[in-house]
């Protein structure tokens, strides 16, 4: 059975990995400075960053329409493919999800399955890169979607931002986390747990919150083999730190992933911060098409993203 595996745009998967696994990516969309348009291809990274630099500056962002959905779907399925495994960003934090949701219910919800990943960037981006894996062995839709369903439920996701003021603009931390973090200049060590961002832990300073991050990784490994991903909006260097002392303190990391946060996510957490997702699944040997390893990391300089244009991501 031929499956196809659908993803959006704040997995921020680097583009050559989209294009060895064949995976679809359905861009959300982004507003600032009066225009809409689909992150990475109309709204670039940089543009977020620079907005919102400016005081006072704002960006929005929508989920894609159902519509677009709809047109990927039969796309897919018009060009041979039996099945569709679909998966998105945690449904606590965008509507994304609902709008897959609702466009297989109009194409047949026997021909795709949708899968919330209860989680964000490569959170996302590892549970479909398991599910494109498992596509490409041949392996029928409901082992596909179980082993999206498998990553998804033990990748782990943590990150820092220079402030926590955009996530609580976008409604994605309460207004008393926020109010705390600035009141005390704490710099929070954030992490994605059952679909929502949530305080995990607080330092003083971003040197000390990047090498919690560090710690936290290592700690989720223990002494296993993991995959990794490091994203970043407008910190390349900081993000490059961060990638060193990964690949030097997990002996066993296989796969590292570092890319630049799209608009649509970028729009939420705002310049400066930086993540690390760690995917502990184990891989057996030969599984899929194989990847770029941690001595060659990918480098994306931004990503797509997208939302019903004027409804909040």
């Amino acid at each position: 059975m031929s499956v196809a595996v659908v993803t959006d745009s704040t997995a921020y998967l680097p583009p050559e990995v989209v294009d060895t696994l064949g995976i679809e990516v359905v861009p959300l969309y982004v507003v600032l400075a009066g225009r809409s348009g689909r992150e990475g291809s109309d709204v670039t990274s940089a543009e977020v960053a620079r907005s919102l630099a400016v005081r006072g500056g704002h960006v929005s962002t929508s989920r894609p329409t159902p519509g677009d959905f709809v047109a990927v779907y039969r796309r897919l399925l018009d060009g041979g493919a039996e099945r569709i495994v679909s998966v998105h960003l945690s449904g606590e934090l965008s509507g994304t999800w609902d709008a897959a949701r609702l466009a297989a219910g109009q194409v047949g919800e026997h021909l795709v399955t949708v899968l919330d990943s209860r989680s964000a960037a490569m959170g996302t981006g590892f549970a479909v890169l398991a599910a494109a894996r498992a596509a490409a062995d041949g392996a029928p839709a409901a082992e596909v979607a179980g082993a999206a369903r498998d990553t998804a439920a033990v990748t782990r996701t943590f990150f820092v931002v220079d402030t926590l003021e955009h996530l609580r603009r976008g409604g994605r931390i309460g207004a008393a986390a926020a109010l705390l973090g600035s009141a005390l200049a704490m710099k929070p060590v954030l992490h994605v747990t059952d679909g929502r961002v949530v305080a995990l832990e607080k330092v003083r300073t971003s040197a000390r919150a990047v090498n919690r991050l560090v710690q936290r990784a290592v700690d989720v490994a223990g002494d296993g083999a993991v995959a990794a991903a490091v994203h970043h909006l407008a910190a390349p260097e900081r993000a490059q730190r961060l990638a060193d002392q990964l690949t030097a303190r997990l002996p066993r990391l296989t796969e590292l992933h570092v890319s630049e946060l799209g608009a649509a996510v970028g729009a939420h957490v705002g310049p400066g911060a930086v993540g690390v997702v760690i995917d502990p699944t184990p891989r057996p040997a030969g599984a899929g098409p194989q990847l770029p390893g941690p001595a060659a990391p990918e480098q994306r300089a931004d990503a797509e993203s997208g939302d019903e244009p004027g409804q909040q991501a």
